[in-house]
């Protein structure tokens, strides 16, 4: 990454992140896929809904790398959490944080994107609001990546490849990945 491109990424990051974003000047540490990160998941799962309102819980998905089995991950597990309005925070951050989640990332300029972290577990919880394209586009990659293998190899061939290099922000090495992903949506959207 370019001089430029490592500033303008640092804003954009800075800009997200409560705070202000937490540097990581490291490469990226991939581990083979685990069978209790479903287990994982579930309990997460038990926790946010036992937290949040019925009305307010659209969708609660297992979604990121370690939901696809076989495929190697960050050792992260990632929720999607698809609520009526991810704009309106006061129908659900205080409820998650009451069962110890943290807000880190506000993104009302992409998505309405909000993101919390775990409390026990690392967890990356993503909210977004039903019928963006971004609460669509998670699922149905994960599915994609679940169902083909040709597809799945070239997602972990190229995550392992990008996770060798050192990347200022762990966003630095989400992004470097997006061309990969659309091309894998590609085929998900011809098949």
């Amino acid at each position: 990454m370019d001089e430029a491109a490592e500033r303008e990424l640092e804003r954009v990051v800075n800009r997200a992140w409560i705070g202000g974003a937490v540097r990581h000047d490291a490469t990226i540490t991939l581990v083979e896929y685990d069978p209790e990160w479903p287990r994982l998941f579930r309990r997460e799962a038990e926790r946010i809904r036992g937290a949040l309102p019925e009305r307010v819980v659209v969708a609660l998905e297992h979604v990121g790398s370690t939901s696809v089995p076989g495929l190697a991950a960050k050792p992260i597990i990632d929720i999607l959490l698809v609520v009526p309005d991810s704009a309106d925070e006061a129908a659900y951050v205080p409820a998650l944080e009451s069962v110890g989640y943290r807000l880190v990332i506000r993104e009302p300029h992409w998505h309405e994107h909000r993101m919390f972290k775990g409390p026990d577990t690392d967890v990356n919880l993503h909210v977004h609001t039903a019928g963006d394209a971004e609460a669509e586009r998670m699922p149905a990659f994960r599915d994609r990546l679940r169902a083909d293998a040709a597809d799945r190899v070239l997602y972990e061939r190229t995550k392992r490849e990008l996770a060798a290099r050192r990347w200022s922000y762990v966003q630095g090495y989400a992004e470097a990945k997006s061309g990969v992903v659309e091309r894998i949506m590609a085929h998900a959207r011809r098949a």
